[in-house]
């Protein structure tokens, strides 16, 4: 039967394109070529990061106990070049005297800030016949950071002298003369008798120096060893005995007021209080040129209100970084020896060491000039051979913060 009128429908019929040749060709080169791009640029960056290995080799984790030079350990960028060497750190805070006196079995290396320290670390652990080995990369002299109303009273009452001709502007550096200030302490005057109002302030306290607690601290036991050679005078310059270290450490401990004890001090004198209960802090060199750097970066310009006083007799802290085990050693050859490290240490304030022992202070200059910030003069002298041996240090220490003394071995280096 036919339907007029009404178109007669096929079957339907499936069709089937080959890929275009635009696809097959251009097509891929247009969507996948950038991507391939991207994944080079990626790889290349990582390799000139140092990181391109890094998901295919072990990265061994050190465990270390230390107290200031943890702002070395801490900083991301030597963070970053450690990782190059496919090296993590964990840092324990402590004070360097208390990681001298403490179990260390589970640590790969220390860093005490000062030899003291160090020296009992390496002889007890050479009595124990337990690996130990020192490295020198830096050092970091014992400064007084103070603000400017005090320092420039302390210069009305010629206690201390501007350093001049370092930099332009109101000078961040004093030297002060240590036998006066001391003699200040010792007859109990106080900061509004020195004239500090004048300078805009009111403070009725007495002078003192705030410290962290002697009893676990090196700045605070390299403080104190300053204040016993000063205060006696280098006719008898270090105690000889176990008497005449006793009667030193009580005849400065008036002079040895920490205000502060147990707290990292540094911390508190570059807060917004600081000027009102730390006037006057022990704190290394390295800490106080690191702030400025940090503050010039964020502000374009430096911190005049903060400055620091140079004591006219100086001990240059040694640090020692104590290699307990040999993957605690390869680090401590890293810290030394390689540039890229040398030069971080250096920019975070520490005068590096040449391979001879000495300070590479060119360097440190040369930094602090192409940041403006003015440089501190690097003389003065070197009164390190004026620290007490160990075991009349750890006497003095023991009277002036009410710690038991440690007991270095005999044969403990002086």
């Amino acid at each position: 039967m036919v339907i007029r009128d009404r178109p007669v429908v096929g079957e339907p019929r499936l069709e089937i394109r080959r890929p275009s040749s635009w696809w097959t060709r251009r097509g891929f080169l247009v969507v996948f070529l950038p991507l391939l791009a991207a994944v080079l640029s990626g790889v290349t960056a990582l390799a000139a990061d140092g990181k391109v290995l890094l998901p295919f080799e072990r990265i061994v984790t050190l465990n270390g106990k230390m107290a200031s030079k943890r702002d070395y350990f801490e900083d991301p960028e030597v963070q970053r070049l450690l990782l190059k060497h496919r090296i993590r750190v964990h840092i324990t805070s402590s004070g360097s005297r208390e990681v001298a006196i403490q179990d260390l079995s589970s640590y790969d290396f220390v860093f005490p800030s000062g030899q003291p320290a160090g020296d009992l670390i390496t002889t007890r652990r050479a009595d124990a016949n337990e690996y130990a080995k020192v490295h020198r990369p830096f050092v970091s002299p014992i400064v007084l950071p103070t603000y400017r109303e005090y320092a420039e009273s302390l210069e009305d009452a010629g206690i201390a002298t501007a350093q001049r001709g370092s930099g332009p502007g109101r000078p961040l550096y004093y030297v002060l003369d240590m036998r006066k200030f001391l003699t200040s302490i010792d007859q109990g005057r106080r900061w509004n008798e020195l004239g500090v109002q004048s300078h805009g302030i009111s403070n009725a306290n007495r002078i003192v120096v705030q410290s962290s607690d002697v009893c676990d601290s090196n700045s605070a036991g390299t403080y104190l060893g300053l204040v016993s050679f000063t205060w006696h005078g280098r006719a008898d310059e270090v105690p000889g005995s176990d008497e005449e270290a006793d009667e030193r450490g009580r005849a400065i401990k008036p002079l040895m007021d920490q205000g502060l004890p147990g707290a990292d001090v540094f911390r508190t004198y570059i807060s917004p209080e600081g000027k009102g209960i730390a006037p006057v802090v022990v704190a290394y060199e390295h800490q106080y040129l690191t702030y400025q750097a940090q503050y010039q970066a964020e502000s374009g310009k430096l911190d005049s209100d903060r400055v620091l006083l140079y004591p006219s007799t100086q001990f240059v802290t040694q640090p020692q970084f104590i290699a307990l085990n040999e993957e605690g050693d390869r680090l401590g050859d890293l810290i030394t020896q390689d540039p890229e490290l040398r030069r971080r240490a250096m920019e975070l304030g520490f005068r590096i060491l040449d391979p001879t022992g000495e300070v590479a202070s060119d360097q440190l200059t040369t930094f602090l000039e192409d940041r403006n910030i003015p440089v501190p003069s690097m003389g003065g002298d070197d009164t390190r051979s004026a620290m007490p041996r160990l075991q009349y240090l750890e006497r003095m220490i023991s009277i002036v913060g009410g710690c038991p003394a440690a007991t270095p071995s005999p044969g403990a280096p002086g």
